[in-house]
C-alpha cells in the first residue's frame, strides 16, 4: 500500500490523550512520531536534545530544517504533535501541504482543563505505574476555564477553516476513541500504512478515571458557573463550534452603570475594575466577568445607552510591566516556561530565581533592554515563542475586538482620570471616584532606568501603536541611571 502522505501532524492540546495516541502510532511498523517537535521550550520531549540530528538551536534558527527532516525520514512515515502555542512559523506550511496528513485529537474541554489542573498540582504528567499515582483535587476557576475554552475554540475553528479553504480532509479522533482498537487501525489505514495493531498499548495508565465533579474541591461552584454557559458550545466537539468573539470572557460589565470595559492585557486592568466597582458602590466580585458571547449580547440588548471602552498604556510602560510581571518576578502570573527559555536560549540576563538585593538598577536596565530585543524578534514572527497578549501591539488587540464589539471610547492611561470622570457623569454620577494610579513595577521602576535609548527601542517595536494612538515620549520618567 502506498501512502498518500509524506508525513503527518497530530493537532492536540495538553491532557487530550496525545501521549497515548503517539505511543500507539509508534507501535505501528513504518510509523515514527517525534513528540512535540516544535514546542518552543524543548525539542520533542523535555529530556531530548535533538531530533534526527537537528538540535533545538538549529530548529529555532530555521524550523523548516526539522520539518524537512521529519518529512524525509527514511523507512517511516514521520510525524509530530502540535499544540496551539507551538512554533507558529511552520503552521501555514503544514496546513497548506496536502501531502501532510492532519490528525485532529479533541477532548471535552472541561475534562482536559480539570486534568491539567490536577497534573499541575501533582507534577505527574504521565502514569506508567499505577502504584505511583498521585492524588489531588483541582480548584475550578470560572474565568480561567472560560479562557481555556476560548483558546481551544479559536484554534480549532482556525484549523477547520484553513483546511476547508485548502480542500483537505483531516482525520478527527476524540479522546474516547483512543480506547477503540478499530478506530486506531482505521487511522492506520487512512494514513496508508499497511501495519495494524493487535492490541492497545498498556504502558500508560489513565490518571483520573473518576467523575469530574469528584475531581474538584468546589464542585457546586463549578456547576453554578457552567450553568451560565451555552451547554451545546461546552459539550459539542470543538472542531465544529461557532466562532466566538475574541477574549469575550475578559470583558467587564458594571454592576449598575451600563459600562463595559474591554481590557487590553498589560494595561491598567485592576485599576479600571476597581474604579467600576467604586463607581457603583460594590465589591469587585459584583462586576460582570467571565461572560460568554450570548451573555454579552444579552447585556448589550438590555442596557440601552451603554458605553464600551478600553484603555491603552504607553508601549514602553506596558512592555516594562510585562517584563516585570510575566518574566522577571516569579509567582502567580509569571510565564515560567517562557522565562526559562529566555534565560537559556536568548541569554536574558536575569537571576535564575527571584531577584535579590544584589540585583540593581544597571542589571535591570540591561535585562529589560535584552527583553525588548527579544520582543523585536518575537513580534516579527522570528521566534518559536508565542506572541502573548501581554506584549502584542495594542492596535492589534483592539482590532480583535471588532469581530464582536467595538469600543466607543479608547482612553489613554495618562488621561484616564478625567476621561472616566466625564464618562461617569454621563450616567448621573456627579462626584465619581478617581481611579487609582497603577503601582510602580518592582523591583525597579521604569522611571529609575528610563532613557532615550529604551524609548527608541519601544518606538521601533511598537511603531503602529505610537502612530495610531498618538504616543510621544513616556512622561513618567523622573531619573535615569
Amino acid at each position: 500500500m502506498s501512502s498518500p502522505f509524506d508525513y503527518f501532524v497530530v493537532f492536540a492540546e495538553m491532557r487530550t490523550g496525545s501521549n497515548f495516541l503517539e505511543t500507539n502510532l509508534n507501535a505501528l511498523d513504518g510509523v515514527g512520531c517525534f513528540g512535540e517537535a516544535f514546542n518552543p521550550h524543548f525539542i520533542g520531549y523535555p529530556n531530548k536534545t535533538e531530533i534526527l540530528e537537528i538540535s533545538q538551536a538549529m530548529r529555532d534558527a530555521d524550523p523548516q530544517c526539522l520539518l524537512d527532516a521529519i518529512r524525509d525520514a527514511r523507512g517511516i512515515l514521520g510525524g509530530f504533535r502540535y499544540f496551539h502555542d507551538h512554533d507558529p512559523r511552520i503552521l501555514d506550511t503544514v496546513l497548506n501541504d496536502p501531502r501532510c496528513a492532519k490528525i485532529i485529537l479533541t477532548r471535552n474541554p472541561l475534562d482536559s482543563y480539570v486534568s491539567w489542573k490536577i497534573a499541575k498540582e501533582t507534577g505527574q504528567w504521565k502514569l506508567t505505574n499505577i502504584k505511583k499515582r498521585k492524588e489531588a483535587q483541582a480548584r475550578f476557576d470560572a474565568e480561567e476555564f472560560a479562557r481555556h475554552v476560548e483558546e481551544l475554540q479559536d484554534f480549532q475553528v482556525f484549523l477547520l477553516n484553513s483546511l476547508q479553504r485548502g480542500g483537505q480532509t483531516p482525520f478527527y479522533i476524540a479522546y474516547e476513541d483512543l480506547q477503540d482498537l478499530g478506530v486506531l487501525n482505521g487511522l492506520a489505514q487512512w494514513l496508508g500504512v499497511p501495519a495494524r495493531l493487535d492490541g492497545l498499548d498498556d504502558s500508560l495508565k489513565r490518571q483520573n478515571p473518576s467523575p469530574v465533579t469528584s475531581k474538584v474541591v468546589n464542585a457546586e461552584e463549578m456547576i453554578q458557573a457552567l450553568s451560565g454557559l451555552d451547554r451545546f458550545n461546552l459539550t459539542r466537539t470543538p472542531n465544529f463550534e461557532p466562532r466566538r468573539g475574541p477574549a469575550v470572557p475578559t470583558y467587564v460589565t458594571g454592576a449598575v452603570t451600563p459600562l463595559m470595559y474591554l481590557p487590553i492585557r498589560g494595561g491598567p486592568e485592576d485599576e479600571v475594575r476597581r474604579w467600576m466597582a467604586d463607581l457603583d458602590g460594590v465589591v469587585d466580585a459584583a462586576l460582570g466577568t467571565g461572560l460568554n458571547q450570548k451573555q454579552v449580547r444579552q447585556w448589550l440588548k438590555g442596557n440601552e445607552g451603554h458605553r464600551c471602552f478600553t484603555v491603552v498604556r504607553h508601549p514602553l510602560a506596558r512592555a516594562h510591566a510585562a517584563f516585570c510581571h510575566r518574566i522577571l518576578n516569579k509567582g502567580p502570573g509569571c510565564f515560567t516556561k517562557i522565562r526559562n527559555t529566555l534565560r537559556r536560549q536568548f541569554n536574558l540576563p536575569i537571576p535564575e530565581d527571584t531577584p535579590g538585593p544584589d540585583y540593581g538598577r544597571a542589571d535591570h536596565r540591561a535585562a529589560f533592554e535584552a527583553f525588548l530585543e527579544f520582543l523585536r524578534m518575537n513580534l516579527a514572527g522570528q521566534t518559536a515563542i508565542r506572541i502573548d497578549g501581554s506584549w502584542c501591539s495594542q492596535a492589534q488587540a483592539i482590532a480583535s475586538f471588532s469581530d464582536f464589539v467595538n469600543p466607543d471610547l479608547i482612553l489613554r492611561e495618562d488621561e484616564m482620570a478625567g476621561a472616566l470622570a466625564a464618562l461617569a457623569q454621563r450616567f448621573g454620577h456627579t462626584e465619581p471616584p478617581q481611579p487609582a494610579l497603577a503601582p510602580a513595577d518592582t523591583p525597579v521602576a521604569l522611571a529609575d532606568i528610563y532613557d532615550d535609548a529604551l524609548e527608541a527601542l519601544a518606538a521601533d517595536l511598537y511603531q503602529r501603536d505610537y502612530v495610531v494612538f498618538g504616543f510621544g515620549k513616556w512622561s513618567g520618567a523622573t531619573t535615569t541611571i
